[in-house]
Order: structure tokens, then sequence, then C-alpha cells
């Protein structure tokens, strides 16, 4: 009784009983491309909780050890305390090395949902008008967890993710003027410095998932205030939003994804292997490993620079080195061309009204074209961070292998783009055709033109879904 008197008192001074209602009668789109979103934080939330479980055995030391575990193949070898925490993590943990690979394979789906995620935002125009704030924070998104998934993949210290450090110290030594300062500042000294696993470690568990938690708030508390987006159709305007309420509807259908989820990444790490640093070996600064690529999601990194000429400039008395191109200007574009986006295509239509219902991909044929010619951009160069294996599994020679890529960086991507362009105003062309033949005769009385008028901020009862 006492309780009941207290909470009515605080309801009377706050108003949480008339939140409450309003949050749980929000509506939400039922077409399965929204859940990509969810897919990507469901996987946020596997990955902070398996990194709670890695971070109690991994040590993320450079004191030189020597291995004696259950791995007999490296028994007896001289391995740094975070590449012998790492296989004995493997090893020597229970249920360490399904931790490890549920981690890693987690990693890979929560870049992958957050690139399909955007590339759904970005054909569909989502955008636009009042979004732009959200596309940028997807973009940050991004690109934060591109960096935290390379200083993860970079932890365990052994030939392959020594390789691409190597790799990322010598794209910072390649920046003009502040590039030795930066790569020292970074690595705490000249490749390999013993500072820099240390470093990683902290970035990797505290800084950049901090900052990945905090710009996921402020992305879910942007899209409550604005309301959803969604496809047209019937009954669904530009001022209300239909599907299914947050309560019980839609809770229930991301619990049962959040479930999905969950199941798939625990049975990938179980089932299917993923980094056996084990086979590498421990890293050493005066060996590579053959047929080395890194994750996926860095993968067109590593053949835009495989691919680039070997070209140096000398610019006002500096010399630019080859790899500052595809290794430091390649990136740089690809990310101002991403956050600048909106911005550029309303400048270019003069569209500035604001849009809560998706656009078809085939309706914005020139949009829809470039976002097929970029993505090809990218397939190729991620295609070409693996040429030498390409080249040894068809037996050809890796240079003809990487003309071949050279060639069809530049000239796919203009094919596709033409081929989704002709796509586009062919399907426009049948679609306004099919149009007019199911239009009626205007024979009688017109029929009344009915419309939602009611505000976005306060939206309708969804329809039930059919």
């Amino acid at each position: 009784m006492i309780t009941r008197r207290i909470a009515r008192w605080i309801d009377d001074r706050l108003g949480t009983s008339r939140f409450a209602r309003s949050a749980l009668d929000k509506a939400f789109p039922d077409h399965w491309s929204f859940m990509l979103g969810e897919i990507a934080l469901y996987c946020f939330v596997v990955l902070v909780l398996t990194g709670i479980f890695l971070s109690f055995f991994f040590d993320p030391s450079p004191k030189e050890v020597v291995y004696h575990g259950a791995y007999n193949q490296l028994d007896g070898v001289r391995m740094s305390e975070a590449y012998r925490s790492t296989v004995s993590l493997s090893f020597d943990v229970r249920a360490g090395l399904v931790m490890r690979q549920m981690h890693h394979w987690a990693a890979l789906t929560f870049l992958a949902a957050i690139v399909t995620h955007l590339c759904r935002v970005f054909f569909t125009g989502a955008f636009r008008r009042p979004r732009e704030l959200n596309w940028i924070v997807g973009v940050t998104l991004l690109l934060l967890a591109m960096f935290n998934g390379f200083t993860g993949y970079s932890l365990p210290d052994d030939l392959l993710s020594g390789t691409g450090l190597r790799i990322a110290y010598s794209i910072a030594l390649a920046i003009p003027v502040v590039g030795t300062w930066s790569a020292f500042l970074v690595f705490g000294g000249e490749f390999p410095a013993g500072d820099i696993i240390s470093r990683l470690f902290v970035i990797h568990i505290m800084l950049v998932p901090l900052a990945i938690g905090g710009l996921l708030g402020v992305h879910l508390a942007i899209l409550w205030r604005q309301k959803h987006t969604q496809y047209r159709g019937r009954g669904r305007t530009e001022r209300n939003v239909v599907g299914s309420r947050l309560w019980p509807t839609y809770t229930l259908k991301s619990v049962g994804l959040f479930a999905l989820v969950v199941a798939v990444l625990g049975g990938l790490g179980g089932l299917v292997q993923v980094n056996p640093v084990w086979l590498y070996g421990p890293f050493e600064p005066s060996a590579v490993t053959t047929a080395a690529q890194p994750d996926w999601y860095v993968g067109w990194l590593e053949g835009a620079l495989r691919l680039f000429p070997p070209w140096d400039a000398h610019i006002v008395g500096h010399t630019v080195s080859e790899v500052f191109w595809p290794g430091v200007v390649l990136p740089g574009v690809t990310f101002v061309l991403l956050y600048a986006w909106p911005f550029l295509e309303a400048r270019a239509t003069g569209d500035y009204a604001e849009h809560h219902l998706l656009d078809r991909p085939r309706d914005r044929p020139v949009r829809t074209a470039i976002g097929v010619g970029v993505l090809t951009f990218y397939g190729v160069l991620l295609l070409a961070g693996g040429q030498d294996v390409i080249a040894d599994k068809l037996n050809l020679p890796v240079t003809g292998v990487t003309t071949t890529f050279q060639i069809l960086v530049f000239v796919l991507p203009v094919v596709t783009a033409a081929i989704s362009w002709k796509l586009c105003r062919d399907l426009q062309g049948a679609r306004s055709a099919a149009e007019q033949e199911e239009t009626p005769s205007p024979v009688g009385p017109a029929e009344p033109h009915v419309t939602d008028t009611a505000p976005r901020d306060k939206e309708p009862a969804p329809e039930s879904p059919s």
C-alpha cells in the first residue's frame, strides 16, 4: 500500500505513466530491412560480453617468455606474453577458444551489419532531411568499428597481426611532415615498439567501446525523437508511422532476433575456425607470413596498397611515399564523401524538404548507379587484397593478376553503374506503362481523397500487419 502511494506520488510529479504509455504505443515499421541496425546492436552486445570474458585471461605484455602449454607444436618457443596468453586462452581455458572465435565472428558480423545498414539507408534515401545527423553518427560508428576491429586483430602479437601492424606503421610514416612524429607517438618508438600492444589493449577495451556505446545511444535517441522512416504503401504518409507497437509485438520480435543472433554467433564460434593464431607462430620482425590478408573490412585498403603503382612524388622539398595515396588519401576521401553525401545530394537536386517516406532505388537511378559503382570499386579492391592467393590457386603469374585488377578497378565500376542506371530507367518505364493500363476511365464522380494529417510527433495507431 505504501509502495503504491509512493509510486502514485512520483507519477503525479513526473508524469511517468503518461510517458510509459506513449512509449509502449510507439509504432515501428515491419519491413525486414529495418532489422539490420538491430543485428549490429546485438552483435555489439555479444562483443562486450565475450570481450569481458577474454580480458580476464589476456595479458597485453611484450615480455618475452618460453611457452610450455597444451599446444605441443609451440613447446619451448620464445614468444611475447601477449601471444602466450592468447594460445593458452585457446587451449588451456575452458570455453576459451569458443569465446575467442565467437568474439571474432561477432566483430566480422558487426561490421557487415553496419555496412549493409548504411547501404540500405543510402539506396532508400533515409539520410535526407531531417536525418543528416543520424547519417553522420552512422558513418562515425563505421569508422570506429573498423578501427576497433583492427586493434583487436592486432592484440595477439602473432605473425599475421604483426604484419598488419607493420603495414599500419608504414602508412603512418607516409604522412608528409608529421608522419614520423605521429608514428613514434602512437607506437611508442621505432617499429616494433614494445608499448604498442598495451596501448592497443587500452584503446580496444575501453576508449573505442565507450565511444561506440555512446554513439549508439545518440543514434537511438535521434531515431526515437524523429520517428522511423517507412516504405511507401497503403495508409503510409509523410505524417504517420504504420507498423507494430513497441509492446508487445515489436519487443517480442526483437527479443527473438537477439536470441537468433546469439545462437548463430555461438554456432560459428564453436564450429567454424577463425584466426588460428597458433598456426602463424609468434611475431618476428624479420619474417612476414605468406598469403597474409586482414579481416574483410580493411581488405579494400590492402587491395589498394597492392594495386597502386610504386610512384614517389617530390612536393615542396618533401618526398611523398607511394603508400600515402592508397593508405591515407583514399580512406580520407572515402569517409569525407560519406560524411558529406546528404549535403552534396541536396545541393545537386535542390531538394531540401523533409522526407519520411523512403525511395525505391529504381526511382533514383543516378543515386543507385553511383552507389552500385562505388560498391563495385571497393569490391574489386577487396578481391585484389588476395591477388597472391588467387594467382596461386589458379596457377597464374601474380603480375598478370595484379594488372587485371588494376584495369578492373576502373572499368568495372563504370560498367556496373551504367547497367544499374539503365535497369532503373527500364523499371520506371515498365511501372509507368502498367499504371496507365490500370487507370480507370473518368466515368462518374471521382472518389474522395482522404489524407492523414496527424502530426508526426503524434503518431496514429498502427495498422495491424496483413
